[in-house]
C-alpha cells in the first residue's frame, strides 16, 4: 500500500470517530437541555410564579346592578335573559376604551344642545343616549341605509316629522331640527304605546315592526319580544350606554376637564337671499369653506338657493373660539370627570 492510499485511510478513520464522537456529544446536550426545560415546566407547575410577575393586565367582568332606570321606568335584571343581555352591552362599551371615551367627549359638546330640545318637548332626558346610540354622537354620520345625521333619520321618515331634504339642504345634519323632528317621533310613538321603553325600541325597528310583535307574540314589553338581534340589543345598549355615562369612573374611565371637546358659540346669520358661493360667504366672515360646512353640516352643497318668503340661519362662530384653550373647556356633567 502506497503512502498516499495509508493517509487517506486514516483521514477517513478520522473522520468517522469525529463524526461518531461529535454526533454522541450533540444528542448528550439535547438530553441535557430537555431534562432541565421538564424540570423547569414542573417546577412551574408545582409553584405557580407570583402574579405580580406574570399578569400583565387584568380584564375583569364588570359590575352589574340588580336593576336599572329608563325614563322614570325600573328595570329589575333578576330574570337571567335580562341580566345577560345587559351584561353584554356593558362590557362591550366598557372594554371598546377608544370608542366609549370619544363618546364621552363629544357629548360634552352636543348634551347641551340635545337637553333642553328633549325638555322643551317633555320628552325624557334619558333619549340622548338612544342618540349616542344612533350615530356615535357623530353629527356627519350616515349608515348603508342612508340614515344620517345624529338621529339617524331616513330621508322618508326624516320628511314625515318635518325636515326640509333636498340636494342643497339636508336638516338631518342641522342638530337642533332634527332633535326637534325625533321629539316629534317620540310623541306619536307614546300615544301608541304609552311606554317609553317601547318608543326607543320603535325608534329602531318601526312602529309597525314593534305593533305587530306585540300582538302576534302576546306580550306587553318590548323587552319580552323575540326580535331581531339588533333591535332586541338596542334598548340595553341604550340602559347600558346611561349606566356608563352616569359612573365613567367606576368602569375605569379617566378624564380631566381639558380632555372634552368644547361646545363652541355661534351667531347666527339670517340668509333671505340665495348664496351663488359659499365659499365666498365664508371668507366674508373670517372662516373657510371646510369650517363653515363644520359648523353647518346641513348645507350639502357649494351653494344655497332661497326661495322667495324662505330664510336660513347659518352658525357663524367668533374666530378667537376656534383655538383649544384648556382654561375655558367647562365639563358638562360632573360625574364624567375622573375621581378628584
Amino acid at each position: 500500500m502506497c503512502y498516499e492510499q495509508k493517509i487517506k485511510n486514516v483521514m477517513k478513520r478520522t473522520n468517522f470517530l469525529l463524526l461518531f464522537f461529535g454526533t454522541g456529544f450533540f444528542i448528550m446536550v439535547g438530553l441535557f437541555l430537555l431534562s432541565n426545560k421538564e424540570a423547569t415546566i414542573e417546577s412551574m407547575i408545582d409553584t405557580p410564579p407570583e402574579r405580580d410577575f406574570y399578569t400583565l393586565a387584568q380584564t375583569n367582568s364588570v359590575p352589574i346592578p340588580d336593576q336599572v332606570d329608563f325614563c322614570g321606568d325600573t328595570i329589575v335584571l333578576d330574570r337571567i335573559d335580562l341580566r345577560e343581555r345587559f351584561d353584554r352591552e356593558m362590557n362591550t362599551f366598557t372594554y371598546l376604551h377608544g370608542t366609549t371615551l370619544l363618546y364621552l367627549k363629544r357629548a360634552n359638546r352636543f348634551f347641551p344642545i340635545i337637553e333642553p330640545i328633549l325638555k322643551k318637548n317633555d320628552i325624557p332626558d334619558d333619549f340622548k343616549y338612544l342618540c349616542v346610540i344612533e350615530s356615535n354622537l357623530d353629527i356627519r354620520a350616515l349608515s348603508s341605509a342612508n340614515a344620517a345625521g345624529l338621529w339617524q333619520f331616513l330621508a322618508s321618515t326624516g320628511k314625515e316629522f318635518g325636515l326640509e331634504i333636498n340636494t342643497e339642504v339636508d336638516e338631518r345634519y342641522h342638530i337642533e331640527k332634527a332633535t326637534e323632528a325625533a321629539c316629534r317621533y317620540f310623541k306619536t310613538a307614546y300615544t301608541r304605546y304609552g311606554s317609553w321603553v317601547d318608543v326607543a325600541a320603535s325608534y329602531n325597528a318601526g312602529m309597525g315592526r314593534i305593533s305587530s310583535s306585540l300582538s302576534s307574540q302576546q306580550v306587553n314589553s318590548t323587552l319580552d319580544l323575540l326580535l331581531v338581534s339588533e333591535t332586541s340589543r338596542y334598548m340595553f345598549r341604550i340602559m347600558a350606554m346611561k349606566q356608563l355615562f352616569e359612573n365613567p369612573y367606576l368602569y375605569g374611565f379617566v378624564l380631566k376637564a381639558e380632555d372634552f371637546y368644547p361646545q363652541v358659540p355661534v351667531q347666527r346669520i339670517t340668509v333671505d337671499k340665495t348664496i351663488d358661493n359659499l365659499a365666498a360667504f365664508s371668507l366674508e366672515y373670517d372662516l373657510n369653506y371646510m369650517l363653515l360646512k363644520e359648523f353647518n353640516p346641513w348645507l350639502r352643497d357649494t351653494k344655497l338657493t332661497v326661495k322667495p318668503g324662505k330664510t336660513y340661519e347659518i352658525a357663524i362662530p367668533k374666530k378667537e373660539d376656534l383655538y383649544y384653550d384648556k382654561n375655558r373647556i367647562k365639563v358638562h356633567d360632573a360625574r364624567w370627570l375622573g375621581a378628584n
